[in-house]
């Protein structure tokens, strides 16, 4: 058996060790730079569906919220539609330090996918594509409260 999720694991916790480094000068704390990235991305998005896209539990979610709303870099407002959920936007201190995240990604991804070809690359998105696509159900199966059957 292959080592596979243990190798995506380690690319993924040195990336993020990067990242944590990098946007320590911008104040932002660990792992703060992915939340605010989606909310600028997603202006009004709702933190259950920012949940979802980060793949971590609600309550993960809701303290990131609040450390950045602290921080000057996103607001809470009452969505007029759902009165019971909150939708985040960025604040111009959040937008101004988007740039930053976005640049570091792409050196990020440009760095990691350099020795690979159009084509390696391209079968692996595919790839990466259908292993997300896998875990997302399971995960979305255990987030739902429901054990996993081993």
């Amino acid at each position: 058996m292959t080592d596979v999720l243990r190798t995506i694991g380690d690319i993924s916790r040195a990336l993020d060790a990067i990242s944590n480094v990098e946007f320590k000068s911008a104040g932002l704390t660990k792992g703060q730079y992915v939340y605010l990235a989606r909310i600028v991305e997603h202006p009004g998005i709702i933190q259950s569906r920012l949940a979802e896209m980060i793949r971590v539990d609600r309550t993960t979610v809701a303290h990131a919220v609040k450390k950045l709303e602290q921080d000057g870099l996103i607001v809470r407002r009452t969505d007029e539609a759902n009165k019971k959920n909150k939708t985040l936007y960025p604040t111009d201190v959040g937008r101004a330090a988007y740039p930053r995240i976005s640049a570091e990604n792409q050196y990020s991804e440009a760095m990691a996918l350099a020795t690979l070809d159009a084509t390696q690359q391209q079968t692996l998105q595919t790839l990466l594509d259908q292993v997300r696509t896998n875990v997302t159900k399971d995960w979305q199966h255990v987030m739902s409260g429901h054990p996993r059957q081993y």
